[in-house]
């Protein structure tokens, strides 16, 4: 038994006097190493051997490499979120030059003469203001030359904005959702004006804006309006109601704000068709789409008109007969950015008390803005 104790107790010299050898050569290595690198930052200190050099950087990184990897599983993960760079709002100005170039002749003008009231007459006539609306401004502008004397042609031209601001002013171009209400949103205008893009690129804004969104299929004569629509729908988040090719609109749109409802959703934006706006049949269906879109629950706080402005003058008779079937409570103009023609704004707001609140000057779903009076004025006529 003896021997035994005696061998466990050889081992435990031998195992204590090994860990004092390698505790002391580490001592000894770091106090070195410190040494040295205190040696380095003396001045007038020797130069230290690249070795050396070489062997302090390793050391020092092999223990940075060391601490990393033992406090890796405790370190709370870095994530970094993807940041989306806000929307750039388009600017009238830049959108705008293709009706801005409809009054370059008129604004080149150093004095007001007979020339100048030609040439304006005959820019505003371009830019479809339409004869009425033209003929009335032009009155009214050469009432304040005479009144106030004014003679050169930039005085003119502030005259001429104000004015035509003034005309558009006093309108709400705002977008209403009543509180606590499925809201139906109703768009009509014949086909190939934007319609179903619009109604697409709205519910990305109105469902960013934090409202549940319903889109309602209810062009059910045209093939593709669905599948539009459809797409447009899973771009914003939106639910999609949709029925059978041919099937009534009516019921379709009811559905979906019904819908709606059950899921408390706070807006339903409901496509229609276009097609035979000359025809009776098709105004008649849309004053049904109309009655059954307010019954309850469904509330209509919206019918807007989408007109495309490259249209002119056949965008005010569109307006003129879709209002009297759906009761239109705002015009969306679409591609002005591609017309010369915006003075359409005007002839719409002035022949039919109707104000534009929504305009398109590109492709984006960002280039659907606010119509703003002052700044299309102001874009019409920048340098």
């Amino acid at each position: 038994m003896e021997p035994v104790i005696l061998i466990l107790i050889a081992l435990v010299i031998v195992i204590g006097a090994a860990s004092l050898l390698v505790t002391t050569r580490k001592r000894r290595e770091k106090v070195e190493l410190e040494a040295v690198r205190q040696s380095t930052l003396a001045p007038g200190a020797p130069t230290v051997p690249t070795e050396v050099k070489e062997a302090i950087a390793k050391k020092e990184a092999d223990e940075a490499i060391a601490s990393a990897v033992e406090g890796e599983a405790d370190a709370p993960p870095v994530i970094v979120a993807p940041v989306e760079a806000p929307a750039k709002r388009p600017s009238f100005r830049e959108r705008l030059s293709k009706a801005r170039a409809t009054f370059a002749g008129f604004l080149g003008r150093s004095a007001i003469d007979a020339g100048t009231w030609d040439e304006l007459e005959e820019a505003l006539i371009r830019a479809d203001l339409g004869v009425g609306p033209t003929t009335a401004l032009i009155e009214r502008l050469r009432a304040r030359v005479e009144e106030d004397g004014l003679e050169s042609g930039d005085e003119l031209v502030a005259v001429l904005k104000a004015e035509m601001k003034s005309r558009l002013a006093g309108k709400d171009r705002r977008l209403k959702v009543d509180e606590g209400q499925t809201n139906v949103w109703l768009f009509v205008g014949v086909n190939g004006v934007g319609k179903t893009t619009t109604i697409g690129k709205l519910g990305k804004r109105m469902a960013g804006e934090g409202h549940r969104v319903v889109m309602a299929a209810g062009d059910t004569f045209r093939a593709a309006a669905a599948e539009q629509l459809g797409t447009w729908a899973d771009r914003s988040g939106a639910q999609l109601v949709r029925g059978a090719e041919g099937g009534d609109p009516s019921a379709i749109i009811f559905d979906a704000i019904e819908s709606a409802a059950a899921k408390g959703a706070d807006l339903v934006l409901a496509d229609t068709a276009g097609r035979l706006h000359t025809k009776s049949n098709l105004m008649e269906e849309l004053k049904k789409v109309r009655r059954v879109a307010d019954k309850d629950p469904g509330h209509v706080t919206e019918v807007l008109l989408v007109i495309d402005a490259t249209t002119g003058q056949n965008g005010l008779v569109q307006a003129r007969q879709f209002t009297e079937a759906t009761e239109v409570t705002g015009v969306v103009l679409t591609k002005l950015d591609g017309s010369a023609k915006g003075g359409i704004v005007f002839a719409i707001q002035s022949e039919l008390g109707i104000p534009v609140k929504l305009v398109g000057l590109g492709e984006t779903a960002d280039d659907l803005v606010d119509f703003d009076p002052d700044e299309f004025v102001d874009a019409l006529f920048s340098a």
